[in-house]
């Protein structure tokens, strides 16, 4: 079985945009990891999903909840208070911000080897995660 892939948000957010490049690649890695059935996610991701299509792309809130709908029926992690612990110490040994340190966490959690993300550093490995940046 190919190894469990945790999906960051920007993944999401440029799955929207049909118009650029970095749209139709975060296009071919979501519907390949879903078809695959190894696409993990968190409820931070769905949240902020959802803040950044609507605020700041201006996506119709219907739209973005549907879409938040149809990611919820993927794997998703559920963010509660050991894991806010846990990525506080992930800051603590990694120096990344507290919001990248829950999705790590949560990528441990899922079981994940994969992290998809545009936001840490491609190639370092983070608690037995690999970061690969899709967009590269």
């Amino acid at each position: 079985m190919a190894d469990r892939t945790f999906i960051d948000t920007n993944v999401l957010v440029y799955a929207d945009d049909a118009s650029g490049r970095k749209g139709e690649q975060a296009r071919t890695v979501l519907s390949a990891t879903i078809r695959a059935g190894t696409a993990v996610i968190s409820t931070q991701v769905l949240q902020e999903y959802y803040a950044v299509a609507t605020r700041k792309r201006g996506v119709d809130l219907a739209f973005a909840r549907t879409n938040v709908a149809l990611y919820a029926r993927l794997d998703v992690i559920g963010i509660d208070a050991a894991m806010v612990l846990a990525a506080i110490d992930l800051h603590g040994r990694h120096g990344l911000s507290i919001w990248d340190a829950l999705i790590v966490r949560a990528a441990v959690v899922g079981g994940c080897r994969r992290l998809l993300s545009e936001d840490l550093n491609a190639g370092q490995v983070i608690e037995g995660v690999r970061v690969e940046n899709p967009f590269a």
